[in-house]
């Protein structure tokens, strides 16, 4: 039976966050035709031709009659095409042509096609995890990740709403659509294809280990962005908590899921063209930009003094606050973006400055302007700097290997699990990123080395806990309580050797 009025839930990506929605439908005498109101942008008026051409692809009829649509709250921005499937849902079901049992306890999502096919919008995730939230099962096109309650199904045209919600099937089961697809994925990385980096892989353990941001500085053809591309492979497969956290951001930011949802961690490699919007987001409507796509992963920033300094000081907050906060007119946007920050420089703008078999053509003013772009309070927080020479040719073409992903990844296990173990042991109800010298370990001689390095360099506060840290980490590779003199060395090494 035909009514007058029926509603459905859908909802609008704020964020990376889904804000409930509900769609109402009124049919009355009038001009016919459909209006939208509630605050809607292009995208979602443009929903009346899809709407319209959809229904009569799928052989239901458009009512002659005067038909408005209210997408509430009212003073919420409706962005995205997201709610053709919802719009359609409720005109149909006010006109009585499909099946109203079960509508009420659905949140639907997608956008249509012209010939009434539904199609993936961006944040499915987002949108499923608000379903769940309000016990609601989630209906929605192709990519809609089920979730453990089976709350989720597939809708692939709008004609199988003919048939009522007893026509729409579950997705597939997550193992099953990565079985499908592991096929054409290409030959991991690996470390051991480095030669002659054992001084920067130990850089990267101990980066690895301690979720420390990290400088190579080298001439070209080093092996930088080789290395760089190979942090993944040595850090820890993503945990439940972090996978739902990383996936969430990539749904809303319309990115591939495959290799979240097999637990890799994100590796994220700008151009050093990057706005300072595409690196901590921005835009309209306001999209996640790749610091927060980097979120538990690795940001790797090559030729870092070529970025635009707006665009590096820009990451000095997101790195102290692991997040990011995006004010505008409407409100303010926070994404998270908990990243390990990986950078490469060359030395000079020619490359060769200190390289044995090049001469350096580059004057004192245009190496010091050079440095200078990345600026020193970004440099502050970069705690392991290493100098990165180019590797032996002789060893290259004799084939031989360096030492291996899978043995540089047990040496971060080891240090992380001793971490966590010191750590419960002591009752220390914070990371060790956030602690204090006194809670850090240090014996008698360790604090004196510090002193005289710190008042030898005179370095400040912020440049004396990050080494003590780094240190820390050290002691946690050897499963060492107490962070001895040689530790702090060898940290203090890392802070101080490379030329930029």
């Amino acid at each position: 039976m035909a009514r007058t009025l029926y509603s459905t839930h859908t909802a609008v990506l704020r964020g990376v966050v889904a804000e409930p929605v509900t769609v109402e439908v009124s049919v009355s005498s009038g001009l016919p035709g459909i209006t939208i109101v509630g605050m809607p942008d292009a995208a979602v008026l443009e929903a009346r031709y899809r709407v319209r051409c959809a229904m009569r692809a799928c052989g239901f009829e458009n009512p002659r009659a005067k038909i408005t649509v209210n997408l509430a709250p009212s003073e919420l921005r409706k962005t995205g095409t997201g709610f053709d499937l919802p719009i359609a849902v409720a005109i149909l079901a006010c006109t009585g042509q499909i099946p109203t049992k079960g509508l009420d306890d659905c949140l639907f999502i997608g956008e249509l096609g012209l010939r009434g096919e539904v199609r993936s919008v961006r944040g499915l995730v987002a949108y499923g995890m608000l379903a769940h939230e309000q016990g609601l099962a989630f209906v929605g096109p192709h990519g809609s990740i089920a979730d453990a309650h089976g709350q989720t199904v597939i809708i692939e045209t709008l004609g199988q709403l003919r048939q009522g919600l007893s026509a729409l099937q579950p997705p597939k089961p997550l193992a099953s659509l990565l079985g499908e697809q592991s096929s054409g994925h290409m030959r991991e990385k690996d470390f051991k294809e480095v030669i002659d980096q054992e001084v920067a892989k130990r850089a990267f353990v101990i980066a690895a280990a301690g979720r420390h941001g990290m400088l190579m500085v080298g001439p070209p053809g080093a092996g930088k962005s080789m290395m760089a591309k190979r942090m993944p492979t040595i850090l820890p497969p993503l945990s439940e908590q972090e996978q739902a956290e990383v996936l969430l951001v990539h749904s809303v930011a319309g990115q591939d899921l495959l290799d979240i949802q097999r637990g890799r961690r994100p590796f994220r490699s700008p151009h050093h063209a990057v706005s300072k919007g595409g690196l901590v987001g921005g835009g309209r409507p306001v999209r996640p930009g790749e610091i927060s796509l980097a979120h538990r992963g690795v940001l790797f920033l090559d030729e870092l003094p070529e970025f635009a300094p707006s665009a590096l000081q820009s990451l000095r907050q997101p790195i102290e606050d692991h997040e990011v906060q995006i004010v505008r007119v409407d409100g303010t946007y926070v994404f998270p973006c908990d990243f390990m920050l990986v950078a490469a420089a060359n030395p000079c703008p020619c490359g060769y400055l200190g390289d044995p078999d090049h001469d350096c053509v580059c004057s004192a003013t245009r190496i010091q302007t050079y440095q200078a772009r990345i600026g020193g309070p970004l440099m502050d927080r970069i705690d392991v700097r290493v100098d990165v020479a180019r590797p032996s040719s002789a060893r290259i073409i004799a084939g031989e290997q360096g030492t291996p992903s899978a043995e540089m990844a047990k040496q971060v296990q080891v240090a992380r699990e001793f971490s966590s173990w010191l750590m419960a042991r002591s009752g220390a109800d914070k990371p060790e990123g956030s602690r204090s010298i006194p809670e850090l370990g240090l014996d008698d001689e360790a604090k004196s080395m510090l002193e005289t390095t710190a008042r030898r360099l005179g370095l400040g506060g912020r440049n004396i806990v990050r080494i003590a840290r780094v240190a820390r980490t050290i002691a946690n590779i050897d499963e060492s309580e107490r962070v001895s003199k040689d530790h702090v060395v060898e940290a203090c090494a890392y802070r101080t050797r490379a030329t930029l």
